[in-house]
């Protein structure tokens, strides 16, 4: 029987998008169906799928509203099929702050949403200023500077541990 994986996903600057493919490329090597759906365009029945992973970034210290728009009208066919949640932050570049249990925006997450997906992780994501328009650099750069992080405007550096990531999708596999 083929499995049939959703992904569901929602970015600001297109790098969650980056990391689904990675996880698309994983799961289709091993065999599984794979869907990849923005959050705003997905219309497809949840229990269609044996597994649905949702993956959303950070801006401004909140993931996409419509991220959770969805798992809290979602909830009960999310509870019937196997899920996994993943989240790209800036804050997870550093060590303290790369797993689910000590990141402060998947623990907010979990706090405010009444849904327990069965695997958890957070990526680091990628700051890149040049790309973002002023406003986004000007507090992004004020958000890195407080937590001593790169604030050279110049800066692109994805911080996104690909190893991790890959793992992440065997993991997905296994479920």
């Amino acid at each position: 029987m083929e499995i049939k994986t959703g992904i569901l996903y929602a970015t600001v600057d297109g790098h969650t998008l980056k990391i689904c493919n990675r996880l698309k490329e994983v799961l289709i090597q091993n065999n599984q169906k794979v869907e990849l759906f923005s959050i705003d365009d997905f219309k497809e029945d949840i229990t269609s799928y044996d597994k649905l992973i949702i993956g959303a970034s950070i801006r401004y210290g909140v993931h996409n509203k419509k991220i959770i728009e969805f798992i809290n009208t979602n909830k009960k066919q999310l509870d019937s099929i196997k899920t996994a949640f993943f989240s790209v932050n800036l804050v997870a570049r550093k060590l303290e702050k790369s797993t689910p249990v000590l990141n402060p925006y998947v623990i907010k997450f979990f706090k405010n949403i009444d849904w327990k997906p069965m695997i958890v992780e957070v990526f680091a994501g990628k700051l890149n200023y040049k790309k973002y328009p002023f406003f986004d650099r000007v507090m992004i750069q004020f958000i890195m500077w407080m937590t001593k992080g790169p604030t050279n405007t110049n800066t692109e550096i994805e911080y996104t541990n690909w190893d991790k990531v890959t793992a992440f999708g065997l993991q997905i596999k296994n479920l």
